[in-house]
């Protein structure tokens, strides 16, 4: 994706500005964000979407099904065709896809993972092995809770929030006058996404409701 992201770097700032203004606690369920970015024959669009929208949940997955409810949305994600669905005459083609989870203050589901995993040394310490081992059990309980609810647990009120980045390369780029957003089919709790445009006309808005699930794009690439 760096060569995507380099294309349209000042536009997909511009539109990352916009996006992080709302804050990922301050998000609505049902409704996310998508935005376009065009350049020439590529196409770049980034997806954020609460994760109540999505998988119909936004704690830590805990549980095999939890676990399989987000395996199967990052599949869904990483096939933007299937959910934004574009003219056939433009000759689109997906080139690049990312998904990622991410909870409240920025980290990444991945991270936490990881830092369930990490060991944490005392040499300093000089107790005996049956005392440093209690300190350790002690501070991993403490550090696994605190994790648990910074990520939306029982006790914590944390949000998550999935994000997509895609680059399609479309063969005939004036011929995209539709994008028809299957999305909110394969989502149902997703309720509307507000759309930023950016091409070589200019910045435009929109927003795309499961009522009317169609992007027109006449006259605005």
């Amino acid at each position: 994706m760096k060569h995507a992201l380099t294309l349209c770097a000042a536009s997909l700032f511009a539109l990352s500005v916009q996006a992080e203004t709302r804050g990922l606690g301050a998000h609505e369920h049902g409704h996310g964000a998508l935005n376009i970015a065009f350049e020439g024959d590529a196409v770049l669009m980034e997806l954020e979407a609460p994760g109540a929208d999505i998988v119909g949940f936004e704690h830590t997955a805990e549980s095999a099904e939890d676990r399989a409810a987000i395996d199967a949305a990052v599949a869904a994600l990483a096939k933007p065709m299937e959910l934004f669905v574009p003219d056939a005459a433009a000759g689109c083609v997906v080139t690049a896809a990312k998904v990622e989870l991410v909870t409240e203050g920025g980290a990444h589901e991945e991270d936490h993972q990881e830092h369930g995993h990490d060991e944490h040394g005392h040499d300093e310490d000089k107790h005996d092995d049956h005392d440093h081992d209690a300190d350790k059990h002690a501070e991993d309980e403490h550090h696994d809770e605190h994790a648990h609810n910074e990520d939306g647990g029982a006790d914590g009120a944390g949000h998550t929030e999935f994000h997509a980045e895609y680059e399609l390369n479309c063969a005939d780029p004036s011929a995209l006058s539709v994008i028809d957003f299957a999305y909110f089919a394969r989502f149902p709790n997703a309720e509307g996404l507000a759309v930023q445009l950016i091409s070589g006309k200019g910045a435009k808005g929109f927003e795309v409701e499961r009522a009317e699930p169609r992007l027109d794009l006449s006259g605005a690439i």
